[in-house]
C-alpha cells in the first residue's frame, strides 16, 4: 500500500527508521518523490497514526535517535548535494537569520570604522543616554574578534534556531530581549558600559534549552548534559581568568539565570500534570 510521499529523502528515511523501531517494515520507492510503501495492511492504522505525529514535528529528537539505531547505509537513496547556506537556513527561522546578519554587518562595520566608533552608537547607555532605548539591546550585536563572533553565532544558530522552529519566533524574541536587557544591566554594574556580545543571550538559551528538555522532553527543545556541563566549565574559567581573556562573566551568569527562570515558568504546568 502507498502510505504517503516526501520531497526530501532524509525525511522519508527518518520515518522509515522510526517505524522500524516500532516493528513495522516500510519501503521507499523513488519516483518523482520519495514514496513510502507498506506491505502488511494490518499495520495500516498504526502507521497512519504515527505519520500524523511525524508530520507535526519531523525534527523531534526521537526520530533522529531512531535513525542512529535503525538506519542502514545501504538504503539506496541518493542525497542531493546542498551548500552551507542552505544547511544554515534549514535550521534557522527568520529571527535567527536576521540577528545573525545584523551581527555580521555590525562586525564588518567595526573593522572599517573601528570598535570605538560603532560602540559610541550601540553600546550600553551612559548616564545621559537612557532615552536612547535601542542601546539596552544593541550591545548584543557588538563583537570584538572573529573567534568571538563565530562562537556566539554558532550557539545562537544551534539553540536559537531550534527554539524558533519548534516554539515560534515570538518565544525566541522574548528570550532574546529579556536576556539582552538583564545580562547587559548586570555587566554594566560590574565593568561599566564598554562591553558587547551575544553571549548573555546565548547563555540564556543554554539554560532554557537544557531545563526545558529536562522538564518537558516532548517539546523537542533540549541541550545535551555534556554541553551544559561545558558551558558551566567555561563560566568558571571566565571568572578565574585562566586564559587572560576579557570575558563578560556577569552577563553570562545573568543570562543563564534568565534562561533557567523562563524554562521553569514555561514548564510549571507540565510538571504539575
Amino acid at each position: 500500500m502507498r502510505i504517503t510521499q516526501f520531497n526530501q529523502p532524509r525525511m522519508a528515511q527518518a520515518f522509515v527508521d522510526y517505524m522500524a523501531t516500532r516493528g513495522v517494515t516500510l519501503r521507499i520507492e523513488h519516483e518523482n518523490h520519495y514514496v513510502i510503501m507498506l506491505d502488511d495492511e494490518s499495520q495500516l492504522e498504526m502507521v497512519e497514526n504515527e505519520l500524523q505525529q511525524f508530520v507535526r514535528d519531523p525534527n523531534h529528537p526521537r526520530y533522529q535517535a531512531a535513525s542512529w539505531h535503525s538506519g542502514k547505509t545501504d538504503s539506496g537513496l541518493r542525497y542531493e548535494r546542498s551548500n552551507i547556506w542552505a544547511n544554515i537556513r534549514e535550521r534557522a527561522g527568520p529571527l535567527t537569520m536576521t540577528v545573525m546578519l545584523l551581527c555580521i554587518a555590525v562586525f564588518i562595520l567595526m573593522q572599517i570604522l573601528g570598535d570605538r566608533t560603532v560602540m559610541y552608537w550601540l553600546a550600553w547607555p551612559d548616564a545621559d543616554q537612557h532615552l536612547e532605548v535601542w542601546r539596552w539591546f544593541s550591545h548584543a550585536l557588538l563583537h570584538f574578534s572573529l573567534l568571538h563572533i563565530l562562537f556566539n553565532l554558532m550557539w545562537w544558530w544551534y539553540l536559537g534556531g531550534a527554539v524558533e522552529k519548534r516554539l515560534g519566533s515570538g518565544k525566541l524574541f522574548v528570550i532574546m530581549l529579556i536576556s539582552a536587557l538583564l545580562s547587559g544591566w548586570m555587566q554594566a554594574k560590574f565593568s561599566g558600559i564598554w562591553f558587547g556580545g551575544l553571549s548573555g543571550v546565548v547563555y540564556a538559551l543554554m539554560g532554557y534549552c537544557w531545563l526545558r528538555g529536562e522538564r518537558d522532553p516532548d517539546s523537542g527543545i533540549y541541550l545535551e548534559r555534556g554541553l551544559i556541563g561545558f558551558a558551566l566549565v567555561w563560566l568558571v574559567i571566565g571568572w578565574f581568568g585562566v586564559f587572560g581573556l576579557a570575558i563578560a562573566n556577569a552577563a553570562h551568569v545573568a543570562g543563564l539565570v534568565v534562561g533557567l527562570a523562563m524554562a521553569l515558568v514555561d514548564t510549571r504546568k507540565i510538571t504539575r500534570r
